[in-house]
C-alpha cells in the first residue's frame, strides 16, 4: 500500500487490529498477526527476549530469523551477543537495528499475517534488498504468509 503521509495508511492496519473506532459495523480476524509499526517497540530486556517474545524457543529458527534480518553482525559488535539488554526503548540501538528487531520479532512470531508500516525506512539500501530477499519477498521466510507493507516510498 502506497501513499502520501497522512493518508491513512497506519489508520487501515489500526483498523485490522481493532485499536481504531469504529462508528459501526465490525472487524473480524481469523488468523494470528503480527505488526510492526514505524515506531518500534521494544522491551527493557535482552535482544533474544525482544526476538522471542515469549515464544517457544526454536534454535533453528531463531538462527534462520536472525540471518534473515541482519542482525548477526550487530549481535558481534555487542558486548554480550543476543544477550545484551537493549535499555529503555532500545536507547543503546540504532533506528536501523532497532526496525530490524522488531521484525524479527514479527517474523519469530510465525503469524499467518504481517502487517508492516514502513519496515524498510530506518534501513540503508544494501539491508533493505537483503531484507526483501529473506524476509519479505518471494522466497524469503514470510513466503507463503499473508504480508501487507505500506510505505511512503514507491
Amino acid at each position: 500500500v502506497v501513499g502520501r503521509i497522512g493518508s491513512g495508511k497506519s489508520a487501515l492496519f489500526h483498523a485490522i487490529l481493532g485499536s481504531l473506532h469504529k462508528v459501526k459495523g465490525t472487524v473480524t480476524v481469523h488468523s494470528s498477526v503480527a505488526y510492526v509499526a514505524q515506531d518500534t517497540w521494544l522491551l527493557n530486556a535482552m535482544i533474544r527476549d525482544n526476538i522471542t517474545f515469549g515464544h517457544e524457543w526454536d534454535a533453528v529458527f531463531y538462527e534462520n530469523t536472525v540471518k534473515a534480518c541482519e542482525l548477526v553482525s550487530d549481535f558481534v559488535q555487542f558486548p554480550n551477543g543476543d544477550q545484551t539488554e537493549v535499555g529503555d526503548r532500545g536507547i543503546m540501538l540504532s533506528g536501523g537495528q532497532k526496525a530490524r528487531l522488531s521484525l524479527a520479532r514479527a517474523v519469530y512470531s510465525r503469524a499467518d499475517i504481517y502487517l508492516l508500516d514502513d519496515p524498510l525506512a530506518a534501513v540503508d539500501q544494501h539491508v533493505a534488498r537483503h531484507l526483501v530477499d529473506n524476509v519479505l519477498g518471494r522466497h524469503g521466510l514470510l513466503q507463503g504468509r499473508t504480508r501487507i507493507v505500506v510505505t511512503n516510498s514507491e
